[in-house]
């Protein structure tokens, strides 16, 4: 008995003194961490581009936090970092340039204007002086000319002669057709010719008169009537002969709205927002615009095989699968691009579906209309990963090999996004990369030689800059900082300057000679003496078995002398496709900061990339299809399994927590294991899917009509009545993504239920992004004294 009490007395010490540690050993704050980012940690360098002459680096930046960030200058051959002067910076090039075919001249707009820049002798011409605005000027016609936009019309000039040539003709509103006369309005006007000599006469003069003036008239471009719309990607061939374009429709259907309460007015305010999951969309229609002939020539759609494909999910409903002799329409899709040919009149488009399951490479003939097919790409869930588009009408990174008779362009077609190539004539495909691993952010060499592209070679969690022979060959890494590395080449080639960051570190420039085994000078100090005070941790990275033997990657915070059967937290990061347990410098800094507050606190954190998050390849991404709140949910409560059986969790002290696609997961995981969970903070969640957005939820549960039950399967709302442990609910009353009128649907379902044990916390001036550190500090607050109230 004695002995028994002893270790009684024992265990009550050291619970007493590891609840002491827990509130006594942080240095930081929740108001700290939760301040003005810019004051607190200070601002990292951004936007880095090159002078011309590749002596210099340009980059935001604001060291000495004024109110707005400044452009600053690094210089290769002073060494100095410097302010750049307004004058300077007023003459600087816009940052999307187009340099001729020998590199020995770039063309760009500022200020509306077109400017022609030598690179060797390193002078600036201006070539138009207007108060319209020009943009996207390129070099056309084996560089003798230049081609540019303005008021939404293509056109081309001359530079040496100054000559400026209108090429197309595009005209907002519709095209009027005359109205046929009725019977009797024809009977009058024969009566009346008949009748008066007079009236013959004059109509002789004037059709004579109009024949004259067009005879003399200079012949003008077709009119192209775009409606309500615009004309966009207006492109040049190679020859000039044709022009091919885009017109983007806009969709009709119902847009939501955002009601702001606190008003300057004093009155309640309207904002418009987005429409919801499975209203009509709007697309893309492609033009080809003959120059020569002055005439609209038209796509041959028909010619895209698997129009008529249908997808595995109908199988679901056998009620809507098509019977025997039933018509099957041609899915609609969207074509994109074009990328031109540099010698030829050719050029490559991409076609997606609208149900985005497939991916159609296609080479175009303007002269025709006619479409050859390059490569296809179907996923029964969804098209994209790095490099492939998809997503927002994009074509993805894609161009033409040095030979001009192939293609390069990312596929999955291996379970990861890599770079391939296809002969145009042959149609014979290549691998140039291959592995377990992603490439994204590829383009080719000034010599043609080598591509150089970004990869996660090395860890999942770490990206480098690769060089590797243009046909394919052996990768050479350039970088060797471990942690994030994005690299701006300089235009000789010779230097990169790399943007680099570590867990525990934010973003800093270096500069570091263009080869191998080079070493990276830092430029750039950005933090601010009382964020470097604290000792940051760098997690421990780890990986566990998910339920069905795949490995999740995670990042461990864990206290120096943590306490046995002590509290844990998850945290579940946004966005669904996106990363968090990397090596770099978190967009969840906040989130990373309140970890170690945490952990100071005597918290185990876990963070992992779930199912669906980005960097692991396609298996991993389409994961969640028609299942959200399936397996990355599952991987979460294995997370939490992993805790308390590896590192002396109690899972009786388990909580979560998450914003937007996490709050979404948080909601999940409290109403359907509340034997695993016993306390979740819920941030701007999704609560019903089929109130969401179309873009992003389409793709994976495709639409509330078309597929029902993988919208009520993933849907906390449906799940409400399981909620047993502590629930902390907050979101901004003006988001605009995630909309309020989300939280309050679940909330009125909560209140029928009879549920007691949540909260809901309401940001009156908070869109889905909070801004005010006062919101930031007011709902760490809140998920801070959830855990403690409840994971003591």
């Amino acid at each position: 008995m004695k002995k028994l009490f002893t270790i009684f007395l024992l265990a009550l010490v050291v619970t007493a003194f590891g609840q002491i540690q827990r509130n006594n050993r942080s240095q930081l704050t929740i108001e700290n961490i939760m301040q003005d980012p810019a004051k607190w940690i200070g601002t990292s360098p951004e936007n880095i581009s090159w002078s011309g002459d590749g002596q210099k680096i340009y980059f935001d930046w604001n060291p000495d936090q004024d109110t707005l960030e400044s452009l600053y200058s690094y210089s290769l051959q002073s060494k100095q970092i410097e302010k750049v002067p307004l004058e300077e910076k007023l003459h600087l090039p816009a940052r999307q340039v187009d340099y001729s075919a020998d590199k020995s001249k770039k063309v760009y707009a500022r200020n509306g204007n077109i400017y022609l820049y030598s690179t060797k002798n390193g002078t600036e011409k201006q070539l138009t002086n207007w108060l319209e605005r020009a943009i996207s000027p390129e070099f056309v016609l084996n560089d003798t000319e230049i081609a540019f936009i303005k008021d939404n019309n293509l056109y081309t000039i001359h530079p040496a002669s100054g000559l400026i040539r209108q090429i197309t003709n595009f005209v907002s509103g519709n095209e009027t057709k005359e109205k046929s006369s009725d019977e009797q309005a024809k009977w009058l006007e024969a009566q009346q010719n008949e009748l008066f000599v007079v009236l013959n006469e004059r109509e002789a003069q004037n059709k004579a008169r109009e024949n004259r003036d067009n005879a003399e008239k200079q012949e003008q471009a077709l009119k192209i009537y775009t409606g309500k719309n615009r004309a966009n990607n207006i492109s040049l061939s190679p020859s000039g002969n044709f022009v091919i374009y885009s017109i983007y429709e806009r969709g009709d259907g119902k847009a939501t709205s955002v009601t702001h309460h606190v008003t300057q007015s004093g009155y309640t305010e309207e904002q418009q927002a987005r429409v919801k999951v499975g209203s009509p969309q709007g697309g893309v229609e492609m033009g080809i615009f003959d120059v020569k002939n002055n005439a609209l020539i038209k796509i041959d759609k028909s010619q895209i095989p698997g129009l008529k494909d249908l997808p595995d999910y109908l199988s679901d409903y056998p009620e809507r699968m098509p019977k025997e002799g039933d018509e099957i329409k041609d899915r609609e899709v969207n074509i994109l691009g074009p990328i031109w040919n540099k010698t030829e009149d050719l050029a490559v488009v991409v076609a997606l579906s609208i149900d985005n399951k497939d991916r159609w490479i296609l080479l175009l003939d303007p002269a025709t209309g006619n479409l050859e097919l390059l490569d296809r790409q179907r996923d029964e869930a969804w098209i994209g990963g790095p490099g492939i588009g998809g997503w927002g009408f994009s074509t993805g990174d894609m161009g033409w090999m040095p030979d001009g008779k192939s293609i390069w362009f990312h596929s999955e077609e291996s379970g990861y996004s890599h770079l391939y190539c296809v002969d145009i004539h042959s149609k014979k495909k290549t691998s140039l990369t291959s592995g377990d691993f992603e490439v994204s952010e590829a383009f080719i060499s000034n010599d043609k030689k080598h591509f150089y592209f970004t990869a996660n070679k090395v860890h999942p969690g770490v990206t480098h800059f690769y060089q590797m022979p243009v046909w394919g060959g052996k990768l050479t890494q350039i970088t060797s900082m471990e942690g994030g590395n994005e690299v701006s080449l300089s235009p000789d080639e010779k230097w990169i300057a790399i943007r680099h960051s570590t867990a525990n570190k934010p973003w800093e420039l270096y500069l570091q000679e263009n080869k191998s085994g080079a070493e990276a000078t830092q430029l750039t100090k950005s933090t601010t003496a009382a964020f470097n005070a604290y000792k940051w941790r760098t997690p421990e990275y780890i990986t566990f078995k998910a339920q069905d033997g795949e490995n999740v990657h995670a990042r461990l915070y864990r206290p120096d002398s943590p306490e046995k059967q002590g509290p844990a937290v998850i945290f579940v990061h946004g966005a669904g496709y996106l990363q968090n347990a990397h090596k770099w410098w978190s967009s969840y800094f906040r989130e990373y900061q309140f970890h170690n507050f945490l952990v100071d606190n005597g918290y185990t954190v876990l963070d992992m990339d779930y199912r669906a998050s980005a960097g692991y390849g396609r298996d991993w991404r389409t994961g969640i299809y028609r299942w959200m709140g399936g397996k990355d949910l599952s991987d979460n409560v294995d997370g939490a399994k992993f805790l308390a059986e590896k590192y002396d969790v109690s899972p009786e002290r388990i909580g979560l927590y998450g914003g937007s696609y996490g709050g979404f997961i948080t909601l999940m995981a409290m109403f359907n294991y509340p034997d695993v969970f016993k306390a979740g903070g819920a941030l701007r969640s999704v609560t019903d899917w089929a109130h969401y957005n179309h873009g992003y939820t389409a793709n994976i549960l495709n639409t509330p009509v078309e597929d029902s039950l993988a919208f009520v399967k993933s849907s906390p709302i449906y799940f409400a009545e399981g909620l047993q442990g502590a629930l902390l609910m907050c979101h901004g009353m003006v988001d605009d993504n995630v909309e309020f009128q989300d939280i309050v649907r679940l909330t009125q379902r909560l209140i029928e239920l009879g549920k007691e044990n949540w909260e809901l916390a309401v940001f009156p001036v908070e869109p889905h992004g909070f801004r005010e550190p006062s919101s930031w500090t007011d709902e760490y607050k809140r998920i801070y004294k959830l855990f403690e109230e409840n994971l003591k």
